[in-house]
């Protein structure tokens, strides 16, 4: 999936840097996404959330704040406030594109900023939250040690995340300020509120007020034991699997007549996860599925080995079959199971060539119903005639081009 790096003025004519990830095909929506507060927009969560929303055709634009990552400013002159000014930054920069935003993503304080910018940006459909705070004022927790500080010198240089900031008595004033119940309650979008029980940054409380602030249409999807930072490649994907889920009944997902994606008949590989070996497998903009290797040799194990993929085409395809079959000739076929392992054994046929080994794909076929002997014998033999079967037995021929960019 492309990413482009881009930057756009921000509040303050500060260029704010972002990277705009789109699908490989046509852009069926696009999403605008604010990260927690004083993270960044290639924070682990931001990247994988994208990354996948991107491969079920959403393109998402993810930025730098001011003062933060490669984007102009110094945060010390920074708040809550001009957070949700960037956003609307953001969105006119899209607009601008001919990408107009359909859909607000906020994590933790970005969550709050969605929440509070939408109604100053035309057209969103949906708000989604991720751990966010019903009252931003709850980020001051972070250096609650230093808050005599700041009220009495008018800033202080705290530690979060390891990294050192300046926190102006501007910004905790702004944000202790702001109350968001009135914004969610006049929210003219649809509302999904995803927090994890335990989260011990912002608790599961602060999801139950935002909840009941807004009005229908709302939902709540628990991120259950995901940390606040949703740090976990398993938790983000769990996230961005149930945004889009969620995301067709309020947005239309549905591709142009002119779709510019994989055609039919096209099955498209993208890695999920460039560190290691997860897939992305699409055919066609409704089907999706993961590839990877297991645990032992290097993978996370969250989808079908290459090799399980080939059994798993042999096997769906030798059912099929057989239902067809079946069902053609009025049979009391009830149901079918294919069980198929794949090994390497010694060849018998010494003129391959090429190898003493060769792939043996090992069918075990299960037949349930009120069948004769001579009808599970012919079924048996219906199921060589899978194209798969034929295809494996025959042998095929791979052509590799470069695709052009």
């Amino acid at each position: 999936m492309p990413t482009e790096r881009i930057t756009f003025p921000g509040h303050d004519g500060g260029e704010l840097a972002a990277r705009l990830d789109l699908p490989d095909g046509p852009v069926l929506a696009t999403a605008l996404f604010a990260h927690c507060f004083t993270c960044g927009k290639d924070i682990a969560a931001a990247r994988r959330i994208a990354g996948r929303l991107a491969s079920m055709g959403i393109a998402v634009l993810r930025f730098d704040f001011t003062g933060l990552g490669h984007s102009d400013g110094e945060f010390s002159n920074t708040s809550f406030s001009s957070n949700v000014q960037d956003l609307v930054a953001a969105a006119n920069w899209l607009k601008a594109r001919g990408m107009a935003p359909d859909v607000l993503i906020g994590h933790s304080l970005g969550g709050s900023a969605v929440l509070k910018s939408a109604h100053e940006i035309h057209g969103i459909k949906a708000v989604v939250t991720l751990g966010a705070p019903f009252d931003p004022g709850h980020v001051t927790h972070n250096f609650s040690a230093s808050l005599s500080e700041i009220k009495e010198e008018g800033s202080a240089k705290v530690t979060l995340g390891g990294r050192p900031f300046t926190i102006s008595k501007a910004f905790v004033d702004d944000v202790c300020a702001e109350k968001l119940a009135p914004a969610i309650a006049s929210l003219r979008a649809a509302l999904l509120v995803m927090h994890a029980p335990g989260d011990e940054t912002v608790g599961i409380e602060n999801a139950s007020q935002i909840f009941l602030a807004a009005k229908h249409p709302k939902s709540f999807v628990t991120l259950d034991d995901a940390d606040h930072l949703i740090s976990r490649a398993k938790d983000s994907e769990y996230a961005a699997d149930v945004i889009a889920a969620w995301l067709t009944r309020y947005v239309d997902l549905s591709p142009p007549a002119t779709a510019d994606g994989p055609p039919e008949g096209v099955v498209r590989v993208s890695e999920a996860d460039p560190e290691g070996f997860l897939q992305d497998v699409q055919s066609g903009p409704a089907t999706h599925i993961y590839a990877d290797e297991p645990k032992e040799f290097g993978g996370t194990n969250r989808g079908l080995s290459p090799y399980g993929l080939l059994a798993a085409g042999l096997g769906a395809c030798t059912s099929m079959t057989i239902r067809m079959y079946a069902r053609r000739k009025g049979w009391p076929l009830d149901h079918v199971t294919v069980d198929v392992t794949h090994n390497k054994v010694h060849a018998q046929d010494a003129e391959t060539g090429k190898s003493n080994r060769i792939d043996t794909f090992v069918r075990t076929i299960g037949l349930v119903g009120d069948l004769d002997e001579a009808q599970r014998q012919r079924l048996m033999e219906i199921a060589d005639k899978c194209p798969v079967h034929q295809t494996l037995e025959h042998g095929a021929r791979v052509q590799t081009k470069q695709r052009a960019e």
